[in-house]
């Protein structure tokens, strides 16, 4: 965590806590911390790890997203254009790749479209964290279907899974303006592959 950002995690801290109305002495107390480190908590004058940020928000009364800063956007989806312009931007997204993959008749019974992200694609930063994050989330998921879990539990979940990635940066794939002699070559390799030549 950079500098700046330990500083806007501690006057967050700093902020909840007031609100709260408690000090930093109570709040160190409640946290099993000595004073001085909450001190340096919200001075930004050491890391928060993001299991001391659970904790703080919970005994706060606030939630992990605000303490670190993360913001969700609030345009809702409102429509299918929504969900298609997410997948064009996910689909720029440098360190994810996936696959889009079609059944339908007559060569299948059903017609079914799944997005698969390879947990093992080496050429990904980020797929197998996604591959975990899909896991857990249908578990939670099915926990809040089958009643074995309550909303509230499944959205600290949520929480708490938000906060914890909002560090993993994406950057956008760079795009490469081919000649059409370059773009025929390298389809041509692909159909080399393709057919085994």
């Amino acid at each position: 965590m950079m500098k700046n950002t330990k500083n806007q995690l501690g006057l967050r801290i700093r902020t909840a806590r007031k609100e709260k109305g408690i000090n930093q002495t109570e709040l160190a107390n409640l946290l099993g911390k000595s004073l001085r480190t909450v001190q340096k908590y919200e001075s930004g004058e050491i890391e928060v790890s993001i299991a001391m940020i659970n904790e703080i928000a919970r005994v706060l009364g606030t939630t992990s997203t605000y303490l670190i800063g993360y913001q969700t956007e609030q345009k809702p989806i409102s429509n299918l254009a929504d969900v298609m312009e997410f997948l064009f931007h996910l689909d720029r997204i440098k360190e994810l790749g996936f696959d889009i993959d079609v059944k339908r008749p007559p060569h299948y019974d059903g017609w079914e479209c799944s997005i698969t992200f390879n947990g093992k694609d080496m050429s990904t930063e980020l797929n197998q964290d996604l591959c975990l994050f899909l896991e857990q989330f249908r578990d939670e998921r099915n926990n809040l279907k089958s009643y074995i879990s309550t909303y509230e539990t499944y959205q600290d979940w949520q929480d708490k899974t938000l906060a914890y990635y909002a560090q993993a940066e994406l950057t956008e794939k760079e795009v490469e303006n081919l000649s059409p002699e370059e773009r025929i070559r390298r389809r041509n390799a692909i159909l080399n592959e393709q057919l085994g030549k």
